[in-house]
């Protein structure tokens, strides 16, 4: 398998692209497939392959233990916490998935120790959230790709159905014809003024 097998693309000289198809592959990448992707892309590219973006928890295992966290990546982690429970606080911000990242991928909080920690620390109470559907679709879509969190990459992607079928129940109402309940209260009133006004005139005709 060359290089371009690896890679998932067609030979090209286009190292943004390649770069792009790396990132993509490490997504999903063990320990042993993290190692022949960063072949394939030395092999392709001539240099070491520099992420643009920080990749999930799954594929940076491999680069790094776990390991304990020092002082400064233990209070890092405290007030990302911090910052997040105060979020969970703000019903309107919370469901901003750009504040989420905004957060949560900030240096050097997206490192892989550091964000194996939050994500401990997260889990309990944020996890069920979105489990819930608390948390909209794109905000547990990120959690779970940021935290390898694969229930909430299911939720995610099911998360718009219910509004997709809202949208058709209100669509067959509106082709129905209006109702004719309504109606019957005019008619009737109708009919009412009718005789009033028939009782009237006969009463007008007999007195002449």
């Amino acid at each position: 398998m060359n290089c371009w097998e690896v890679l998932g693309i067609e030979p090209t000289e286009d190292r943004q692209r390649i770069q792009l198809a790396y990132e993509q592959q490490l997504k999903f990448a063990s320990g042993e497939e993290a190692e022949k992707l960063d072949r394939a892309f030395r092999e392709a590219t001539g240099g070491a392959p520099k992420p643009e973006t920080p990749q999930p928890l799954a594929s940076n295992q491999s680069l790094e233990p776990d390991r304990a966290l020092d002082a400064n990546e233990g209070q890092i982690v405290r007030e990302v916490v911090i910052q997040i429970n105060a979020l969970l606080n703000d019903s309107g911000r919370s469901r901003d998935v750009g504040i989420w990242k905004a957060i949560l991928c900030e240096p050097p909080a997206d490192q892989a120790p550091v964000r194996r920690e939050i994500a401990r620390q997260l889990e309990p109470q944020v996890r069920p959230m979105a489990d819930n559907g608390s948390l909209p679709a794109p905000v547990a879509q990120f959690l779970g790709d940021w935290f390898e969190w694969t229930s909430l990459q299911g939720i995610a992607e099911h998360g718009d159905e219910p509004q997709a079928g809202n949208a058709e129940m209100d669509a067959e109402e509106a082709d129905q014809p209006p109702q004719l309940v309504n109606f019957w209260p005019a008619v009737i009133g109708w009919i009412v003024g009718l005789a009033i006004l028939a009782s009237l005139f006969g009463g007008m005709a007999g007195g002449g």
